[in-house]
């Protein structure tokens, strides 16, 4: 459902994504990697947001570069910076984001019902942006990205920075749509959700991809295997701490 092939973005001479191909299949993948190793890079490259300077990307088999606002529809998104208005409610998120997929008002209102109820945001959809928790602003961003039913979600860092409650309300969404088929596809930080949550999972250093779960039998625990190809754990030692 997304195919990347060769896919490279430079700023000036640093290389944000080098040469990444990547085939993301039916079910939940998850993208790891360091700050700076080019996860929100990647994912805005697949959704179009960002060009390319070399290679190509496919959504459904449509080439992204050639039938744009097709993807674009076709796709729901959780940007990095979750892409909210402070000035608007939760429900009037959802109110715009209808109009701009072409929803029938009636059939918007009634996604938009659902959505608030099962992300527990039903009691807060007259609550502005600007006086929710990031929790609230993550599940509000999340119910923008799936009222127009896409069949690809891509989420930069969904679990980051929100409560437990959040957090196991976000993943039982996301596990209910890749049982009903929505290709999912998320980077994250945050190794034990991943780990339970992900059938198939990618690691990215330096640009390039370093792991691919579907090719090599995952023998060893996430943890260890991150450890080994991404980045070491810094001794935790402080000679001073704890001295008087």
């Amino acid at each position: 459902m997304i195919e990347a092939r060769g896919l490279v973005k430079r700023f000036g001479d640093f290389t944000a994504v080098d040469s990444v191909s990547l085939d993301v299949g039916p079910g939940i993948s998850a993208l790891l990697g360091p700050n700076g190793a080019g996860k929100s890079t990647l994912l805005k490259l697949i959704t179009g947001l960002m060009a390319p300077d070399a290679g190509s990307a496919r959504i459904c088999g449509m080439d992204i570069a050639a039938r744009l606002v097709d993807v674009q529809r076709t796709i729901g998104v959780v940007p990095e910076d979750l892409g909210l208005f402070d000035a608007l409610t939760i429900e009037e998120h959802l109110d715009l984001c209808g109009s701009v997929y072409g929803l029938d008002r009636r059939e918007a209102r009634a996604r938009s019902a659902d959505l608030l109820r099962v992300l527990r945001l039903d009691q807060a959809r007259d609550v502005f942006l600007d006086q929710c928790s990031h929790g609230m602003r993550k599940k509000t961003a999340l119910a923008m990205a799936l009222l127009h039913n896409p069949r690809v979600v891509l989420l930069d860092e969904p679990f980051e920075g929100i409560d437990p409650v959040s957090a196991k309300t976000i993943d039982e969404l996301l596990r209910s749509a890749a049982a009903r088929g929505v290709v999912i596809f998320l980077t994250s930080h945050i190794l034990p959700m991943v780990e339970r949550l992900a059938g198939t999972i990618f690691m990215i250093r330096a640009g390039k991809i370093v792991w691919n779960s579907a090719l090599e039998p995952r023998a060893r625990r996430l943890e260890e295997v991150y450890f080994d190809l991404i980045e070491q754990s810094p001794p935790a030692e402080l000679a001073w701490l704890g001295k008087k």
